[in-house]
């Protein structure tokens, strides 16, 4: 199993809004993220700063990198764009982080 972290910025003032639609995740969406081999998603906020800090456990053979080209993905992401830091295709902005340490 492969662990990922990265950070995403919402705008000010919509944290209440981004719970509220990934509390009503499409369940076509969550299917693709588990068929893509995604076993385990966490998203935590910062309400201090906005910052987003996701954790993802893969499996090995993964297909995550596929995700963008893929139309529910791309709604989802024009869904989600009004509430957070995007790039020009509505990806969220998204900054990888390196372990530096773990403890099991």
């Amino acid at each position: 199993m492969e662990e990922i972290a990265f950070t995403m910025q919402l705008k000010p003032g919509v944290d209440a809004e981004y719970k509220r639609r990934h509390d009503e995740i499409w369940p076509e969406l969550s299917a693709l993220l588990t068929e893509a081999g995604v076993r385990d998603y966490s998203i935590f906020l910062d309400r201090a700063t906005g910052r987003l800090f996701a954790v993802q456990k893969r499996t090995e053979g993964h297909t995550t990198d596929t995700l963008p080209a893929l139309d529910i993905m791309k709604r989802w992401w024009a869904y989600m764009a009004d509430l957070m830091d995007t790039n020009p295709d509505n990806s969220p902005v998204v900054t990888p982080l390196e372990r530096v340490f773990h403890m099991d």
